[in-house]
């Protein structure tokens, strides 16, 4: 489980070492470098040099390839473990077609996946309510799908929470029924 860079290395995990680890919670995580540093907008362009010197340059073909063979999204197919991911819609350093070209592209191959999408957040949850709902889904998502033991019932952990779930909401118990009863 990670944010940011914790969230890409939470889908490395589960891509390139899927025997590993018994699932995978991504926060805000890249899932493809080149559309990653693509995406960097232009007032931006201090830290473009930086990353390009540091993760690949997308600006040469020999970078590009580096860029696509260490992305997430190209290995798709090898995911065999529950995975969460959760984004915010206005997150400007992680776009939400990270998490969006991810979560299409397990759909065209079958594979389950949970998405929560928060349309008033950026790069983190950083609005208690929506920290408490995420935090609801994962707590439920870890217990049953990939760790056991206890959790908490997601009750009313929506209140007051921006929350959509555009994808799996029936894969974590208790999701359909708090989205329905908070009116999300």
């Amino acid at each position: 489980m990670g944010g940011s860079y914790g969230g890409y290395a939470t889908l490395v995990g589960v891509t390139m070492t899927p025997d590993e680890f018994a699932c995978g919670v991504d926060i805000v995580g890249p899932s493809n470098l080149l559309t990653l540093l693509e995406s960097i907008p232009p007032y931006w362009k201090p830290v473009l040099d930086i990353f390009t010197s540091r993760v690949g340059d997308n600006r040469t073909e020999e970078g590009r390839k580096l860029l696509h063979d260490r992305s997430p999204l190209t290995y798709v197919d090898r995911i065999s473990k529950p995975l969460l991911i959760g984004q915010g819609a206005n997150d400007p350093r992680v776009k939400q077609a990270e998490s969006d070209q991810i979560v299409a592209a397990m759909q065209k191959k079958n594979i389950p996946v949970t998405y929560v999408l928060f349309p008033d957040e950026g790069h983190g949850f950083a609005r208690p309510n929506n920290r408490t709902a995420f935090y609801a889904v994962t707590e439920a998502f870890l217990a049953e799908r990939c760790l056991g033991g206890r959790s908490e019932p997601v009750g009313d952990a929506f209140d007051g929470s921006s929350i959509a779930v555009p994808q799996g909401a029936d894969a974590v118990t208790g999701v359909l029924e708090a989205l329905s009863a908070s009116g999300s």
